[in-house]
């Protein structure tokens, strides 16, 4: 039995790819297998992916861009990857639909909150792509929308490090793990597991549950969807 009926998932953009490329596809394979699995065990499944592999944009050369036209390329980048898992998705065996927050009718479906519920509820896995459609909002915040739009019991973002530190562990070797904290904790200490839009968002809906984790190991999803407690519980 899983721990959750119905969740929305946050993947990054580098979790597709490795090595400079911009698809690893037995990574891609890898984790729509799991996803599979997630489904199977009976969870409804909304992904959000970020843009990381492809376009991360107002960075190094391209500091000095326009930031609306910046972001719009970041929004890009999320349905090409949204449209490469779902095909991984199908070819593993379950339905998938892919969303856009921005309408390109040719290549996805335009987002729409009631359709998309009645998605999940009938079992296809769901990709919500071009984030929240806006620019100035990450797919942090988009991945916090969609989960109150679809009533989701938890957002498990699969992350690349394991859970939320006191302070970055790459930089301070003193940062320790935190179990368990609130919305309005996690703000105002300032933790970068979401950005303050996101967090701001789940703790004025009272999202139930974000769980916080490495993705090193894909299977890592099932585990905490069979109830384990690795990583971090986030909460209102």
């Amino acid at each position: 039995m899983a721990a959750y009926k119905r969740v929305v998932l946050k993947l990054s953009g580098e979790a597709l790819g490795s090595d400079g490329s911009l698809f690893d596809f037995d990574k891609v394979r890898r984790a729509a297998g799991v996803i599979k699995t997630m489904r199977d065990m009976g969870t409804e499944i909304g992904i959000v992916i970020g843009a990381g592999n492809i376009w991360r944009g107002r960075q190094g050369p391209s500091a000095h861009m326009d930031a609306v036209t910046a972001d719009q390329m970041g929004m890009l980048g999320t349905v090409i990857n949204c449209l490469c898992m779902a095909d991984a998705i199908r070819q593993a065996g379950a339905d998938a639909v892919v969303m856009s927050a921005v309408d390109m009718n040719r290549f996805c479906e335009p987002f729409n909150a009631m359709t998309a519920r009645r998605y999940l509820a009938e079992g296809k896995v769901l990709l919500f792509a071009a984030g929240s459609g806006n620019p100035f909002f990450s797919t942090d915040t988009a991945v916090a929308l969609r989960a109150v739009e679809m009533q989701a019991d938890a957002i498990l973002m699969a992350k690349n490090i394991d859970g939320v530190y006191t302070a970055d562990p790459a930089k301070d070797p003193t940062a320790t793990l935190i179990k368990d904290i609130t919305y309005r904790e996690a703000l105002q200490r300032g933790l970068k597991v979401m950005d303050a839009a996101a967090f701001a968002l789940c703790a004025e809906n009272a999202v139930p549950m974000v769980r916080v984790f490495g993705l090193d190991v894909p299977e890592n999803l099932i585990d905490v969807l069979e109830g384990s407690d690795m990583g971090t519980f986030v909460h209102p």
